[in-house]
């Protein structure tokens, strides 16, 4: 797209946004919310309260289930342990944790996955 088009469609999209604004300025709902969000916060300030207070005044299970939540996402991933590879044609020894190994895949290609395999020793 040409600079100029660029230009024009940015400033008709500004044009859209500024008559969206002046039509939700005027929304009587809008207002009512944005007064509520007002004297809430103004009550909020008036007592030293912050906004996970009132939560957890108004709702005080929320902060327990969110934390139980939270607890039984961390242990579904486990780390992987170091597996250690030793070719007996060569001797040569590799220590890697998963699979994408290069040396490993070489060795894999040639001899097939399951001789490979054979060859692991768990490290832990």
């Amino acid at each position: 797209m040409s600079l100029i088009n660029e230009y024009r469609a940015t400033e008709e999209a500004i044009k859209e946004l500024q008559e969206r604004l002046k039509n939700l300025s005027q929304d009587d709902k809008l207002k009512k919310e944005l007064e509520f969000e007002g004297k809430l916060r103004s009550l909020m300030a008036e007592y030293q309260k912050s906004l996970r207070d009132v939560i957890s005044l108004l709702d005080p299970e929320s902060r327990n289930s969110k934390a139980g939540r939270t607890a039984k996402a961390a242990p579904s991933k486990r780390a992987r342990k170091v597996k250690q590879y030793k070719n007996p044609n060569s001797g040569e020894v590799i220590e890697t944790k998963g699979g994408n190994h290069k040396t490993l895949k070489e060795w894999k290609a040639k001899w097939g996955s399951d001789v490979v395999e054979g060859w692991a020793t768990l490290l832990g």
